[in-house]
């Protein structure tokens, strides 16, 4: 089985990292961890738009699916 037909796991990564206790973490470990977490925020930002253009296209060629 391919690793994208596998069911999803529940809860996400995100849900993980928000109950985290962030006392143990220095300032410059702060500052490193929100550079990853925008970084990704901007990676899942790109993947949202490619995969709402894919759909107008679709849609566009195939008509809206009611």
């Amino acid at each position: 089985m391919d690793e994208d037909d596998r069911p999803r796991l529940k809860g996400d990564a995100a849900s993980k990292l928000a109950t985290e206790d962030l006392g143990p973490y220095s300032q410059d470990e702060l500052e490193e961890r929100i550079a990853l977490l925008k970084a990704e925020i901007a990676r899942v930002e790109k993947h949202r738009l490619s995969a709402a253009a894919h759909r107008d296209a679709a849609e566009a060629l195939f008509g809206r699916k009611e």
